[in-house]
């Protein structure tokens, strides 16, 4: 349904296609510029790797000129939809409504809209339920960062599970521990979202429970107030997949477990990707027995294969017990704890531990906000559908952050509020550019990436090169003796275009960012092997790699260009 109808005019269609023949993101400009240069075209986007492009255009261009534009510029187009956007730019001071913007959920998405939109002088209202912040500050990256931390410095000591120092054993003080994580959490979330929301007077904040009406208003607990826009940030909460026995078990979250009273003797962690296998690793240092079991063929299985290996090595030799190809059928309870039923390769097995976490991703928070009301999409994972706008299927609704089905990282989700407000409120239909978006797993080592994977490159149809790098070979990691870890770089192989680096190491959340830039500006494998890079320092690594596109890097004495 359309909100605000007197409001809205048509302004725009919007125009899905279906393009063959591109291979590179060279490609993707000159299309971009082919299907610009038609009159009546506003805006395209072109997206070469998924064979896919979005042009804006005022209703009296033809189909027929798109595709001709296309085939023009040497790409066989096909239009897969057409649709007629209604929409008109906010004015900033509009009284027709109670605000310009309304902004549901407080936390980084949430705030870096709301922001925004007061920064461009429109009238701007924030609404949140709860503890004020969202997931990173309150239950995610703050306080499993702080825990990450104190778990290395515990395991680093060899406390693991105890030290002994003359005659006597030192054990870990959990509840101090704790208590640490949550002070450090208070004040974070003081200065970080409170304060800057005391620092933003031209911010209403709204407490209270936000749900869409079918007349396109929404009601803050009991208060109804109406936007020219809104951008929908509620975020995610972990999800709980329906497992037998699991709800009588007691099963732990990613936010439960961070918050137990005393650490149990052993555990079993559900899932094998980041949040799994961070909080696992934290665990088994603060002296826990812990068994992972994944139920793919690998943890962290969208990575590279060697990321994967290298880093089930390093849990392993932790004694961290990796089970891969685990289908969790029940979970039971008996006086000596928690029993997981699994099988493993088709093969029966028996789990026991004293707690079951279970880390199987995080579930859109979009029930009870009366999406069906308005007609924003949902996806079978119930995320918000958005384009790269943030527009969701209803024009006057935007979304962005972990309630979306965008990449579920903080940095990702305030990038996406600023371009939501931004969208919502001018009409710029600015895009979320997340071809270099960097990841990070915060285990030790770390896992980082950025760009394309062998696999994913190759798919795309690209001619592709790699080149891979023991951290034996990189100098740094050879004088902090700290050689567990891999270096991959994928380039395209005529151009060398850099496509993707995938790094493991204990300061690979570090390096990759020297990557995401090469991959951003689209840099040659001979650009990174040309630069200086300062001797002993762990990105060293990523000119090392390179080189070893055409020289055995074993060879090479120290600083060899």
């Amino acid at each position: 349904m359309n909100m605000n109808p007197i409001m809205e005019i048509s302004v725009s269609d919007r125009i899905e296609l279906e393009v063959r023949g591109m291979t590179c993101q060279g490609c993707a400009n000159h299309l971009t510029t082919a299907l610009e240069s038609v009159v009546g075209v506003l805006h395209a986007e072109v997206r070469w790797e998924d064979r896919y492009a979005i042009v804006e255009a005022k209703p009296a261009v033809a189909d027929a000129q798109i595709v001709s534009a296309a085939a023009a510029a040497g790409y066989e187009a096909t239009i897969t939809e057409r649709r007629t956007n209604q929409y008109a730019p906010a004015t900033p001071q509009d009284g027709a409504s109670d605000f310009d913007l309304v902004v549901i959920g407080a936390g980084s998405a949430g705030f870096a809209a709301a922001i925004r939109g007061v920064d461009l002088g429109f009238r701007v209202a924030l609404t949140g339920e709860g503890t004020l912040g969202g997931t990173c500050v309150n239950v995610g990256c703050v306080p499993s960062k702080t825990l990450i931390r104190a778990a290395h410095v515990w395991h680093q000591s060899g406390h693991h599970p105890f030290a002994c120092v003359g005659t006597r054993q030192m054990m870990l003080d959990w509840e101090t521990v704790r208590a640490d994580k949550d002070a450090l959490v208070t004040a974070m979330r003081q200065e970080k979202y409170a304060d800057v929301l005391a620092a933003y007077p031209a911010i209403t904040f709204i407490p209270g429970h936000t749900r869409f009406q079918r007349d396109g208003t929404v009601m803050v607990g009991d208060r109804r107030v109406t936007a020219r826009r809104y951008v929908l940030t509620t975020g995610a909460v972990p999800r709980m997949v329906s497992i037998p026995g699991a709800a009588e078990a007691g099963v732990l979250t990613s936010t439960t477990v961070m918050d137990l009273p005393s650490l149990p003797g052993s555990m079993i962690v559900l899932g094998g990707r980041a949040v799994a296998l961070e909080l696992g690793q934290v665990m088994a240092r603060f002296g826990v027995r812990v068994t992972i079991l994944q139920r793919s063929a690998s943890i962290i299985p969208e990575h590279e294969p060697e990321l994967g290996r290298m880093l089930t090595d390093c849990l392993k030799q932790e004694g961290i017990e990796v089970v891969t190809d685990a289908q969790v059928e029940r979970i039971d309870v008996d006086e000596r704890g928690r029993v997981v039923h699994a099988r493993i390769g088709g093969r029966l097995a028996q789990f026991r531990a004293d707690e079951v976490l279970m880390s199987l991703g995080r579930q859109p928070r979009t029930d009870g906000l009366g999406l069906e009301n308005v007609d924003v999409e949902l996806d079978g994972n119930n995320a918000v559908r958005v384009d790269t706008q943030m527009r969701t299927s209803n024009s006057s609704i935007y979304a962005a952050g972990d309630v979306t089905d965008k990449p579920e990282f903080v940095y990702v989700a305030a990038a996406g509020g600023v371009v939501a407000a931004e969208n919502a409120l001018t009409g710029t239909d600015r895009a979320l550019d997340l071809a270099a978006m960097p990841a990070v797993i915060f285990t030790d080592p770390q896992v980082a990436t950025v760009g394309l994977t062998e696999s994913a490159a190759r798919a795309a149809g690209l001619d592709v090169r790699t080149a891979t790098l023991p951290l034996k070979h990189v100098p740094r990691a050879v004088v902090a003796r700290e050689t567990r870890g891999v270096i991959k770089l994928v380039a395209e192989g005529g151009s060398g275009r850099l496509l993707g680096a995938h790094v493991v190491a204990a300061d690979a959340g570090e390096v990759i960012q020297a990557a995401v830039l090469a991959v951003k500006f689209e840099l040659r494998v001979d650009d990174l092997t040309g630069t200086l890079f300062p001797y002993l320092t762990m990105v060293e690594g990523l000119k090392l790699a390179a080189q070893a596109f055409s020289k055995d890097v074993a060879k090479l004495s120290c600083c060899a260009a």
